[in-house]
């Protein structure tokens, strides 16, 4: 489709020093608007904040045949919603959707600090693995950042599977291995009083 759009299998641009992948997809304008893209610097995933060197090649990927495994990764400072992520897993092949919210409790509230970057990269390697070693026909997952009151979702995992056992097995991967690989912490407020919760080394 890109290809078919540029008129070309590459194409090269001239950016300034210091310039990232965001910029050097504003330069290519329309070619990459409106599709959904993975995007890869020099044979790796990247996100858009990734600094380009002269010579990198930077690849746009859209969703595969069949649709895009990884439906959704994210890090974020918003309120988390799981239908959207429900509805980003659906898939003709699926026989079973597993949803799961983790969801403060016992405490007035969460406060989660990230390394955001590096925390949506591992996520994302973590739902790719379980796709693949558990047959999904889609994940997503998202954590939350921030204050996060009592009762409210600060991590969501969605998967689809042809059967009930693989997807159950595929969410409860995602899950614990956010929890134990994730450059993610937390602070437990409650009555004017905090404290870190302690956390493992992690893995991986």
């Amino acid at each position: 489709m890109l290809r078919e759009r540029a008129g070309a299998g590459e194409v090269v641009i001239d950016l300034p020093d210091g310039a990232c992948v965001r910029d050097a997809l504003s330069e290519l304008g329309e070619l990459a608007g409106g599709l959904p893209l993975v995007l890869a610097v020099n044979r790796e995933y990247a996100p858009e904040d990734r600094v380009l060197c002269t010579g990198d090649e930077l690849a746009l990927i859209p969703p595969v045949s069949g649709g895009s495994a990884v439906a959704h990764v994210r890090v974020t400072a918003e309120p988390l919603a799981l239908d959207p992520l429900v509805a980003a897993v659906r898939n003709p092949r699926a026989g079973a959707v597993v949803a799961f919210l983790g969801v403060t409790r016992e405490v007035e509230r969460l406060e989660y600090e990230a390394y955001a970057e590096m925390a949506e990269a591992r996520i994302e390697r973590i739902v790719r693995d379980a796709v693949s070693e558990h047959g999904l026909c889609a994940a997503a997952a998202e954590h939350r950042t921030g204050d996060v009151p009592l009762s409210e979702p600060s991590v969501a995992v969605a998967v689809s599977a042809p059967h009930r056992v693989e997807a159950f097995a595929g969410a409860r991967e995602i899950i614990d291995r956010v929890k134990a690989e994730a450059p993610i912490w937390k602070k437990e407020v409650e009555a004017g009083e905090s404290r870190w919760v302690d956390g493992t080394r992690p893995g991986g």
